[in-house]
């Protein structure tokens, strides 16, 4: 691994001129700066990569990838994760948006206890950026079983120390890749620690990505459990029946 910034953050971007500006800033409003900003567009038809493009004159850490076709998501995260030099990596999709103290409280909270894979709380927020008062709380530990049952832990909270994990990539899925990556690694016995914080905020509206589509997302979760995991169909349906109840919960 490349000597670098402390963390590398990997942001996916497709056709998100409306709100990636708010994003990028968000990350440029981190009260721990030692980062890298690997921001890359696949292949948006809108203004979002002149947009990117722009922010590389702003901060010399924001670095802009773009991509030659339409990929999807996974092969996004996939080429920023090739281009990461740190050692902790965290995840921000270009329509979501950090609190200020996200990283600096969550690099202490791993620091602290050693962990190699963490997450946090969040809140949804509208497509004009307006709270919702609507909060997710999150558990102190998440196992592979527990993730299969309670698919809590949000990709804009995520982050991976590769210093113990080993390198990573995300599966060839349009949606979901973030679950089957999340799977992968704690299937290797470790755990995903949650901090109890309110550190990022998820936009539910407009959001134009798969993963705003409950019932698309609740297809590819099945798959996941089936084509990726290789679950039998009862065990499937019991992890599914689960995850169901606890989608619903956590919008309540």
């Amino acid at each position: 691994m490349l000597e670098g910034p402390e963390v590398s953050i990997i942001m996916p971007a497709y056709n998100s001129e409306k709100t990636i500006d708010a994003a990028i800033f968000s990350v440029r409003e981190q009260s721990f700066s030692d980062w890298e900003l690997i921001v890359v567009d696949d292949r948006s038809a809108d203004r979002t990569r002149e947009k990117i493009a722009s922010w590389e004159f702003v901060d010399e850490r924001i670095h802009p990838v773009f991509l030659n076709r339409n990929s999807g998501a996974a092969a996004a995260r996939n080429a920023g994760l090739d281009m990461a030099t740190g050692r902790y990596m965290a995840f921000l999709d270009s329509d979501d948006r950090w609190k200020p103290e996200k990283l600096e409280n969550q690099l202490a909270f791993m620091k602290n206890h050693h962990y190699a894979f963490t997450f946090t709380g969040y809140e949804y927020i509208l497509a004009d950026g307006t709270a919702t008062g609507k909060k997710v709380a999150v558990p102190e530990c998440v196992s592979y079983t527990d993730m299969l049952k309670n698919t809590i832990v949000g990709c804009l909270t995520v982050m991976i120390d590769r210093s113990l994990t080993g390198p990573f990539r995300m599966p060839p899925l349009r949606a979901r890749q973030d679950l089957a990556t999340w799977l992968a690694l704690l299937k290797k016995g470790i755990c995903a620690y949650g901090l109890d914080q309110c550190l990022a905020e998820y936009r539910i509206s407009g959001k134009g990505s798969v993963s705003g589509n409950k019932w698309k997302s609740a297809e590819k979760t099945w798959y996941v459990y089936r084509k990726v995991e290789k679950l039998p169909v009862l065990s499937a349906c019991w992890y599914f029946c689960n995850y169901a109840a606890n989608a619903v919960l956590k919008r309540l």
